[in-house]
């Protein structure tokens, strides 16, 4: 089972916005998870917004149909890994709730 540090780990290294620098809290040096979880929202509705654009040029005869469906694929990946990382963190909070005091 994959951990939420190391679904986050994974997404930033595809994503580049990781870099070399660790993930870890700000004061560290690494990139802070929250600013990391908000670009890759970010990235994601931009992806969405550029699929709806793509699609409207399509509907006005402006685009190619392959241009509409890599689009909507690429839009489908991000939202995917953005869920995939927001499952990886629910079921690390829930793993530390079930932990005895």
């Amino acid at each position: 089972m994959m951990t939420a540090l190391a679904a986050a780990k994974a997404y930033a290294s595809t994503q580049g916005i990781g870099g070399s620098k660790p993930i870890g809290g700000a004061a560290e040096g690494g990139l802070d998870f929250g600013a990391m979880v908000k670009s890759a929202m970010t990235d994601a509705m931009q992806a969405s917004k550029h699929a709806e654009n793509q699609i409207k040029a399509n509907v006005a005869g402006k685009a190619e149909l392959i241009d509409v469906v890599t689009s909507i694929s690429a839009a489908e990946a991000s939202l995917e890994t953005v869920m995939a990382v927001r499952d990886q963190v629910i079921s690390a909070y829930q793993e530390i709730m079930r932990m005895p005091i």
